[in-house]
């Protein structure tokens, strides 16, 4: 049995919740959701979906950061700051939105595509930074084959990628076992991106999640999960979010 707190540390998985965007697009989302409204820092996850003739279109944003991980496909980039990127299956974009920025986000060659989109609150004190922007190739994060898994840091040591607020972001691919440790007192989120498996001893397959406050979670497979394990130190503060802005 499961807390009636959505807010509460999730010992079971739980499915995240298919949603449509305006113009078609799907998303797999985590969070923002009737079940799980916002995780300090963290105010969106989701997994997104973009067919070849949609796109988000010009649209802007403020007071956070993005993280978009490539699954399959290319994603086309464009933002007022003149940045024009196409980012591919394994590669990564951090914009911080600070004060305000507009970007859009369309399929490349004509094809569809899919990842991982993560959105990190700023702190108060930081919301009023000048946009930026940061991208890396998959080539360039830095990759760990353990006895029981291989591990991609898309956030973290080793990464070039940086952002305002301490997080840890890992894609595993979980051949045996691996073990997912939360530094005390902060919030993570895994989610299982393909495959199935077990989570400290209950079935986990693609598109669910857990959610953990501190600690060490155990994950097993017999070779074909693959999850996304992301934990961040939280801000103390609430999350006001509007639309595409996080006051």
């Amino acid at each position: 049995m499961t807390s009636n707190d959505p807010l509460a540390p999730q010992t079971a998985p739980h499915p995240a919740t298919d949603i449509t965007h305006p113009g078609g697009m799907r998303g797999n989302r985590v969070m923002p959701t009737a079940r799980l409204q916002h995780a300090d820092p963290f105010v969106v996850f989701e997994r997104f979906y973009i067919e070849p003739t949609q796109g988000f279109s010009t649209h802007p944003h403020r007071g956070f950061e993005i993280v978009s991980y490539m699954l399959a496909g290319g994603m086309r980039h464009d933002d007022s700051l003149g940045e024009s990127h196409t980012a591919r299956e394994g590669d990564v974009i951090r914009i911080t939105t600070g004060s305000g920025i507009q970007h859009s986000e369309l399929p490349a060659d004509g094809a569809a595509c899919n990842g991982l989109q993560l959105w990190v609150n700023l702190p108060r004190e930081k919301k009023g930074l000048d946009p930026s922007y940061q991208d890396a190739t998959a080539a360039e994060l830095p990759v760990e084959e353990l006895e029981g898994a291989t591990v991609t840091t898309v956030v973290g040591a080793g990464s070039p990628i940086t952002l305002e607020t301490d997080v840890q972001y890992r894609d595993v691919t979980i051949s045996a076992e691996w073990n997912w440790r939360v530094p005390d007192g902060w919030c993570g989120v895994c989610y299982a991106i393909s495959g199935a498996g077990r989570v400290d001893g209950h079935d986990f397959a693609a598109g669910e999640y857990v959610r953990r406050d501190g600690g060490t979670t155990t994950l097993s497979s017999d070779g074909d999960l693959r999850v996304a394990a992301i934990s961040g130190k939280p801000h103390g503060e609430s999350i006001r979010q509007r639309g595409p802005f996080v006051d």
